[in-house]
């Protein structure tokens, strides 16, 4: 078989049922195990950049959205559509993108995404208009979408099963470092430039992660792995796919918790500043707050929970913990306890954010365990799902104006209520463990 990259230390073998098995490994201490740790963690760093990429293209914008108000004329909905066609174009190229990784491999079109990313951004840099704006960030999402559904390919391909959620979870801590320190990049370039300079920033990234991938990040799909249909081929794949009844649970309960998040992200800028009347570094400062209880949650779910509580038990929970965060936030925007000001409500998001560490490794883990010889297509779909309903839910926050906070409740209220009903109606998790035992 063709050397897909990896040194024999890193390869994990596989019994016939699919379950990873322990590798043979050199002695401790030999050279050959100290390269394939070295090599390792190269691969688990530039992964955790290539997922870091989505965070950081939205939230080192975030602080800057009133702004661009401002500076291009437009109102705040339209605006607001820069983030919307982001993550639609996200969404379509994932569906492009993650078929052509299970053909081609996953290091080609990855390197080319990433070129076209680099050069979409830098177009953004010099936008005269909001629509145009709007046209290259699409163009942005459409090739940074490479990044995201390969890398959660690469995981599909190294790993099964528990090793997978922790693999999951590690990623949450290296990637969860984007959504911490963008926003505080974002308004710190703001002290010394306008929004423009943050597009500059982000196309630096891009080049040297780009770099950066094109060094050290090997090919893990073997030729010999590879699917040899055309379009045709891809399609019956995915309708095969969505016919899992199980997969698509996990797919849509994981797409609307990722759509609860983004109805924060989208919204918190004009909540935190308009309305609340904080300041950029202010909403830069909670932001980040908030992506670290996402990172805590997310590493309490990879180093104790998994393989001491099932993957659905845990799941569940953070589920139900961000139907009630949502309610707590709809109560509280509504004015039922009155004018509560910034900080419950800050807390409630910080609740609903934390939940999410363990609902995305989790809805991930589950629908590609399922899915071991289509891992690209497999991933587009999630991916897709993710981004496409993330990209609904975003304008819906502001339907209502810039002057009041339920649109972004009830958003999220909805949406984690139909996580739920996906979970438990389509998943059906109560069967899974005694079809198990």
């Amino acid at each position: 078989m063709p050397d897909s990259g990896l040194s024999r230390a890193q390869r994990i073998p596989t019994t016939d049922t699919g379950d990873r098995v322990p590798a043979l490994t050199p002695p401790p201490g030999s050279a050959a195990v100290a390269a394939a740790r070295r090599t390792g963690i190269l691969v688990t760093l530039v992964l955790g950049g290539l997922t870091a990429l989505p965070p950081l293209s939205m939230d080192m914008y975030l602080p800057a959205l009133p702004a661009v108000t401002d500076a291009l004329h437009a109102p705040a909905a339209t605006v607001q559509l820069t983030l919307t066609a982001c993550l639609a174009g996200m969404a379509l190229g994932q569906l492009v993108v993650g078929p052509m990784s299970d053909r081609w491999g996953r290091r080609r079109p990855l390197l080319a995404g990433m070129l076209v990313y680099v050069f979409a951004t830098a177009i953004c840099v010099f936008a005269p208009t909001a629509e145009l704006l709007i046209g290259f960030r699409l163009l942005q999402g459409l090739a940074g979408a490479a990044g995201i559904v390969i890398a959660r390919a690469v995981v599909r391909d190294l790993y099964d099963g528990e090793a997978m959620a922790r693999f999951f979870s590690t990623l949450m801590l290296i990637s969860g470092v984007a959504p911490v320190i963008a926003p505080v990049i974002g308004g710190q370039v703001l002290r010394i430039t306008d929004w423009r300079g943050i597009f500059a920033v982000l196309t630096v990234i891009g080049v040297l992660l780009t770099l950066v991938v094109w060094k050290w990040l090997h090919e893990t799909l073997p030729p010999a792995e590879r699917h040899t249909g055309g379009v045709g081929d891809a399609l019956r794949t995915m309708r095969g796919l969505l016919a899992d009844r199980v997969f698509t649970g996990y797919m849509i309960a994981g797409s609307l918790a990722f759509a609860a998040l983004f109805a924060y992200v989208s919204a918190s800028p004009f909540v935190v500043q308009e309305i609340y009347g904080a300041s950029p570094q202010t909403f830069s400062l909670l932001f980040g707050i908030n992506s670290i209880g996402l990172i805590a949650v997310g590493q309490i779910n990879g180093k104790i929970l998994v393989g001491r509580v099932s993957l659905d038990k845990a799941l569940g929970f953070g589920l139900a913990v961000i139907v009630l965060a949502s309610v707590a936030l709809l109560l509280m925007t509504s004015g039922v306890f009155g004018d509560v000001g910034l900080v419950p409500v800050a807390s409630g998001l910080f609740v609903l954010m934390s939940a999410m560490g363990l609902a995305m490794p989790n809805t991930n883990t589950q629908a590609l365990m399922r899915t071991k010889h289509a891992a690209g297509s497999a991933s587009a779909l999630l991916g897709t799902s993710q981004f496409l309903i993330g990209a609904v839910a975003s304008p819906l926050v502001g339907i209502a104006g810039e002057a009041t906070a339920v649109p972004m409740a009830v958003v999220q209220l909805v949406c984690a209520v139909g996580a739920m009903a996906c979970f438990l109606g389509m998943c059906r998790p109560w069967q899974q463990a005694a079809t198990r035992l």
